[in-house]
């Protein structure tokens, strides 16, 4: 904590910080704590503001000698409060945010601070894009080191599925430059389980062509007709190409699913992406259009910029949340009525969220990568947003409740980036025993002292 902690200590930290060192009472402490999800109110003893890989390296050997709890922040995204610690250190990589494309090789290299925006526009003004998430401002390195979901997965794999290097430093201080010909066990940790082994300062990524022009399209139902929109979701599954991202989301009660005019009443929405050559968007699109009355359908022309930026402001800083998540093999007519009871009875800013998979993602071996989860056919995410604190319990209550009610239609393995929850089990319940033991081995062998034991702990 500050008030033991060994200010001499720090202020030789100082003398080879190029960066910005923030303790409690500075001005800008508390702007330096926050991060985005408001229910992790924290409040660490410093703040190392890095600008470079040498700051970095002094910020993690201190931590170290002085046995400080260590919190990597990189956007501050991390659903479970890891950007942030009590009583420890923050290494804020907020400073190093440069973006390089190389659009002959189409390679992106990307400090470890950057955001996701940045990414997307520096690949898109060469016609490019790296397959990343769905949130303009999360970090581009939380997401990568936990696998990387989002709307470009069909038609090119997961964000690890395009991780060509990381640069490293490990708990000791040391930098390592990390690739499949490089280490290739701990790049095999790095790509799913990444936050356990270090702080990744760098990342380079392979680019692909896409846009700029995209379409997206939805139609709504009420909650009653859920089955209808499931078998429609499964039929896009069976045929759709995979150019082609889709959803089916259940929304509470004035929800983030519910339309004009359904105030009160739950809904589900039938939601795509199309990326692919927009001269055929009409004809891939056709099983979408025409239902008897659904409470919406929109077919939306775009830019894959406007686009990646489309929920930003839905899932702007400050609001509160919950989230936890699994895999399904398949949607049965069970597994929808579940969902749709459980989404009816939840509280404003509740929904239940379905991603198909397949395509590139299941072109890769599942044990090719610490990621787990690539074999399914469906994603869920179960995702609650409010403001007001005194309303913590209602909606964690209902996000764990519906978890409890859709666990039996699901399979083993998790989207780490997803779980809030933490423990032993649920963190082995990420990866199962055999990568376990794996991931084990590497953390014995890159963080022995456990340095990074926040972000879903893999212990040594």
């Amino acid at each position: 904590m500050v008030q033991t902690m060994d200010m001499a200590s720090v202020g030789k930290l100082q003398e080879k910080f190029r960066g910005k060192l923030i303790l409690r009472g500075d001005a800008e402490y508390d702007r330096s704590r926050a991060v985005w999800n408001a229910v992790a109110d924290r409040y660490p003893a410093i703040v190392a503001r890095c600008t470079g890989v040498e700051d970095v390296i002094a910020a993690v050997r201190f931590a170290r000698e002085s046995d400080l709890v260590t919190a990597v922040r990189g956007g501050g995204h991390s659903v479970a409060g890891f950007s942030t610690c009590d009583g420890g250190m923050v290494i804020d990589l907020s400073g190093m945010r440069d973006v390089r494309v190389d659009p002959s090789k189409r390679i992106a290299h990307v400090q470890g601070g950057a955001l996701l925006e940045q990414l997307d526009r520096a690949a898109q003004e060469y016609g490019l894009a790296c397959p990343v998430g769905v949130v303009g401002h999360t970090g581009v390195g939380g997401l990568t080191l936990g696998g990387g979901m989002g709307r470009l997965e069909r038609k090119h794999g997961y964000t690890i599925d395009n991780l060509l290097s990381v640069e490293l430093v490990t708990a000791d201080g040391v930098v390592r430059q990390v690739s499949a010909e490089e280490d290739p066990e701990l790049f095999w940790g790095l790509r799913g389980a990444g936050a356990n082994f270090g702080v990744a300062t760098a990342f380079e990524f392979r680019l692909h062509p896409i846009g700029p022009n995209v379409t997206s399209a939805v139609v709504v139902f009420p909650i009653d007709r859920a089955r209808e929109a499931a078998a429609l979701s499964r039929d896009l599954f069976r045929s759709a190409p995979n150019h082609m991202h889709l959803g089916l989301s259940f929304g509470a009660p004035s929800g983030r699913a519910t339309s004009p005019g359904q105030r009160g009443a739950a809904t589900v929405a039938v939601g795509v992406t199309h990326v692919g050559d927009q001269r055929d968007v009409e004809r891939d699109l056709r099983p979408l259009r025409g239902h008897v009355e659904p409470v919406l359908e929109t077919v939306t022309p775009t830019t894959y910029l406007a686009l990646q930026k489309m929920s930003d402001e839905e899932m702007a800083w400050g609001k509160r949340f919950y989230m936890n998540g699994a895999f399904l093999d398949e949607l049965s007519d069970a597994a929808v009525d579940r969902a749709a009871e459980q989404a009816s009875l939840g509280p404003d800013g509740c929904s239940i969220s379905l991603w198909a998979q397949g395509g590139a993602t299941a072109q890769v071996s599942e044990d090719a990568a610490a990621f787990t989860g690539r074999g399914a056919a469906y994603w869920l995410g179960v995702e609650a947003f409010w403001a007001d604190k005194e309303r913590d319990a209602d909606y964690i209550a209902w996000g764990r409740t519906t978890m409890a009610a859709i666990k039996p239609f699901t399979r083993a393995g998790h989207y780490v980036n997803d779980i809030v929850e933490q423990g032993d089990d649920v963190v082995r319940s990420i990866y199962g025993d055999k990568k376990y033991d794996r991931l084990r081995a590497l953390k014995r062998k890159h963080d022995p002292d456990n340095v990074f034991r926040l972000n879903q702990n893999i212990r040594p």
